[in-house]
């Protein structure tokens, strides 16, 4: 069920139940973070692997200190700066998160979102809410109600309209180790991290077997049709049975298409991203191809995906 209604969604999610939000980002699969049954009802019905750690959701940064027992100063900063934002820290955690929550790390991914319908349902809340993306897991993410209602609709209570995602990609996520850390590549560019933080990132580490936080396993965010990473699009035959994902000038006629962005804007194109994914998904086609962005700004977390949707 689709609503806009605060005071359900608020209702539903003090019962125990899960409720799809919405999220500048993408629309999250929401419940509540500190009742282990209600956190193991989101694995249920991702059918998420309980070793890939989830985001928590707070209003505020003065709540994210609540659960959290250290904030080394450059990563405050980022929290200062960013938030409410498409920016999550990881953080060692109050021993009443779960262990479920963070996949047995002491340390929590901890986000304040910028989405006016969820700040108001967190406000409304007494504890945080843990939340991954609202989807099958390994397959694109959503970016409106009518996406988590078509594929999560059974599973979930309700969900929380909030219009269409403005972002389109989800957060990037920073930690601390002897140096700042980005574990997945998102909304938030390294240009900008290391302006604000005032010191060099010392490592990206954006994939593992064995994640350190979400959204770093090498196969993910996926359509069910293959995609393949096209290095030269001179190289490629164009026929019925094929779709293509363009951004800027489109090299040929194609069938079936989508171009994320004509102008060649990465924000533009960040946005379309998952939507496009899963409007060629759609089609009667055999494969989706693609290229790679130019590797700057939110290019990067574009082509992240890109790679892990063709892995």
């Amino acid at each position: 069920m689709i609503s806009s209604s605060v005071e359900q969604a608020v209702s539903q999610l003090l019962q125990g139940n899960l409720v799809g939000i919405p999220t500048e980002t993408v629309y999250g699969l929401a419940a509540n973070a500190l009742d282990e049954k209600a956190v193991a009802s989101i694995f249920a019905a991702k059918n998420r692997p309980h070793f890939d750690p989830l985001i928590v959701h707070c209003s505020s940064l003065e709540e994210v200190k609540k659960y959290s027992t250290e904030f080394p100063a450059p990563l405050l900063k980022l929290a200062q700066h960013f938030w409410p934002g498409p920016m999550t820290l990881l953080l060692p955690k109050q021993p009443f998160i779960s262990d479920l929550v963070t996949a047995g790390s002491p340390l929590c991914a901890f986000r304040v979102p910028n989405h006016p319908l969820t700040l108001e349902v967190l406000k409304s809340l007494p504890f945080p809410l843990a939340a991954p993306s609202a989807n099958p897991f390994g397959y694109v993410s959503p970016t409106t109600a009518e996406h988590v209602e078509n594929q999560l609709g059974e599973a979930i209570s309700m969900v929380l309209d909030g219009g269409p995602c403005s972002v389109g990609l989800e957060s990037t996520i920073v930690g601390w180790e002897n140096g700042l850390v980005i574990y997945r590549l998102g909304g938030c560019t390294s240009e900008e991290i290391e302006k604000i933080a005032g010191v060099k990132i010392s490592r990206v580490q954006t994939s593992s077997s064995q994640p350190a936080a979400p959204g770093m396993l090498d196969s993910h965010y996926a359509p069910k049709k293959k995609v393949v990473m096209v290095e030269d699009w001179n190289n490629t035959h164009c026929d019925c049975n094929q779709g293509f994902l363009f951004f800027g000038d489109q090299p040929f006629e194609a069938y079936h298409f989508r171009n994320l962005s004509e102008g060649g804007n990465a924000v533009e194109a960040a946005a379309q991203l998952f939507k496009f994914l899963r409007e060629l998904d759609e089609l009667p086609i055999e494969m989706i191809y693609t290229q790679l962005l130019p590797e700057a700004g939110l290019g990067r977390a574009i082509n992240d995906r890109l790679k892990r949707a063709s892995a």
